[in-house]
């Protein structure tokens, strides 16, 4: 016989999921809604770039597309988006890793540390869905 915390490990990790593809949502709109604003506040630039814009809209987009994915697909459906997410996050850090030169270090190090929070979350996630 299970005990409760075997009986609730599985569900906490998809309610986690669910909530990082809730913020992927807000902060894609977010991002596309104010791409200047999301990169000052991530100490990437100031003032207007619109190429800078373009590819933080782009971000944005591969956001809120994984995250609606994720939240609008069931059973099968939704664990192609769960390995969609943990490869895109996988990358992210491996991103994060390679970028570090020509960052500041609390940059570099926040961005790929949640990079690699979620590629960890992602990863339980996945390995929970193969092992049934």
């Amino acid at each position: 016989m299970a005990d409760a915390t075997e009986d609730q490990a599985p569900d906490r990790i998809d309610d986690l999921m669910l909530h990082l593809a809730r913020g992927r949502v807000a902060l894609g709109v977010a991002a596309f809604a104010v791409p200047g604003l999301t990169v000052k506040a991530l100490g990437l630039g100031r003032g207007s770039d619109p190429g800078r814009d373009y590819v933080t809209r782009m971000f944005a987009a591969r956001e809120i597309a994984l995250g609606a994915g994720y939240l609008l697909s069931r059973g099968p459906n939704r664990r192609i988006w769960a390995r969609l997410g943990l490869m895109v996050d996988g990358l992210d850090t491996v991103n994060g890793a390679k970028s570090r030169q020509g960052l500041p270090l609390w940059l570099a190090a926040g961005a790929t540390g949640v990079a690699a929070a979620c590629t960890a979350l992602g990863a339980a996630k996945v390995g929970k869905d193969i092992m049934g």
